[in-house]
């Protein structure tokens, strides 16, 4: 009877242990953490919404205040919305979102797009009869103009077209062209040749020439070339071509810079009286990124040891981060402006359609131009006065009228 009790005892035993040697293992679930992507965002303040499958415990990190996340943390698969506020700049925006679950992090980016300004109306380019289909100087008096334009003559200095070549129905679909309204385009790159080592700057400009044609009378100096104050020694006045001087321009500013740095990105200089060494007045547009409209000033620049250069600002602000100008200009907006001087007294003036005009005055008695040896000439065009924006940045203005008068000797 022992015998069979310890016999089963050892089949009982034997029994359990197979059993338990059989029963399989627990499985270990491999973690598991995906995030569904997010098409980019518009401008506007908007919500939307993302997946999240996992197994695990998860959080998402966020550092963007533009991005509102709900829920911030979770377990498990469920939805997440994601939200961002208006984006008011001028620039497209992105951030990096980190979930993490377990031993697991995934990235996601939002991206948001920048505003779009609505395209101002432009003002209507003045009926004047000008021809499309006619070169400049058929459709401008430009008799006494040269032009310069930022290519290499050969020397590593721009080049001139002069006042025959000007006027022998001159183009260049790259720099000084008509437009399709018959307006004078004036086109100049940030890059590009200068007219001299004395300049930092590229442009596309007319330089006043009042002996036309005749090269026989030297570019420089008092001659008839070039044009003297009212108020200087007679003897000059005998030499040059003529004294005082008025230009009237009307025209429009159809773009400006957009990068470079920060004192040098939108301005331009659309209108100036150069002298020997030194500027009686040059006329800046000047339109920063994030602003509609765009403000004007001048600067006038005594000779040297008659005091520092002077600005005036007509329209709205120079500075570097001036705010939209309520009264500003648009691009593409039609303006005019005169420069006048009568004896020592500059007056600049610009003009608008509906709306009173902006006039300074300087008084230029004790700036050293009123002095023998000193000429004037008027300059018109695109002086470029960026030289640290992209090397494919332009600006680009349309004149649609410019004439000048002197008063004979």
């Amino acid at each position: 009877m022992k015998t069979l009790i310890n016999t089963f005892g050892v089949l009982l035993l034997g029994v359990l242990l197979g059993c338990s040697s059989n029963e399989p293992a627990t499985e270990e679930i491999p973690e598991a953490l995906a995030v569904s992507s997010v098409p980019s965002f518009s401008s506007n303040a908007e919500t939307r919404s993302l997946y999240v499958t996992s197994n695990l415990d998860w959080r998402i990190n966020n550092d963007a205040n533009w991005i509102t996340v709900d829920p911030e943390f979770g377990s498990d698969n469920g939805p997440v919305n994601i939200s961002v506020t208006a984006n008011q700049s001028s620039y497209m925006r992105s951030a990096m979102l980190s979930i993490s679950g377990g031993n697991i992090t995934r990235y996601l980016q939002i991206s948001q797009e920048r505003v779009v300004e609505p395209e101002p109306t432009p003002t209507p380019a003045p009926s004047n009869g000008l021809d499309p289909n006619q070169a400049p100087s058929e459709n401008f008096d430009l008799s006494t103009w040269k032009l310069s334009i930022p290519l290499n003559r050969g020397d590593g200095t721009a080049t001139d077209i002069s006042v025959s070549q000007l006027n022998d129905n001159y183009q260049n679909s790259a720099y000084f062209y008509t437009a399709s309204d018959g307006g004078m385009v004036f086109k100049c790159p940030v890059d590009g040749y200068k007219t001299s080592a004395n300049t930092s700057y590229t442009r596309v400009e007319l330089r006043e020439m009042l002996r036309g044609t005749d090269t026989s009378i030297s570019t420089q100096g008092v001659n008839k070339n070039n044009w003297v104050f009212g108020t200087a020694p007679q003897a000059d006045k005998n030499a040059a071509a003529a004294y005082d001087g008025e230009m009237n321009a009307t025209l429009a500013v159809n773009r400006v810079t957009t990068s470079g740095s920060s004192s040098h990105i939108g301005r331009v200089i659309i209108g100036q009286i150069h002298a020997n060494n030194d500027e009686p007045i040059r006329i800046y547009y000047r339109k920063l990124r994030n602003n509609n409209l765009g403000s004007i000033y001048f600067a006038h620049e005594p000779t040297d040891g008659n005091g520092s250069e002077q600005w005036h600002e007509m329209i709205g602000s120079r500075s570097n981060s001036a705010s939209n100008p309520s009264d500003g200009i648009a691009l593409d907006e039609v303006f005019s402006y005169r420069i006048n001087v009568v004896g020592d007294l500059l007056t600049v003036t610009i003009i608008r359609d509906g709306k009173q005009d902006v006039v300074k005055t300087v008084n230029m008695v004790n700036s050293g131009f009123n002095v023998g040896g000193q000429y004037m000439y008027f300059k018109a065009g695109v002086y470029h006065v960026n030289n640290s924006g992209n090397s494919s940045d332009f600006a680009q203005a349309t004149f649609y009228a410019l004439e000048k008068s002197h008063t004979s000797n």
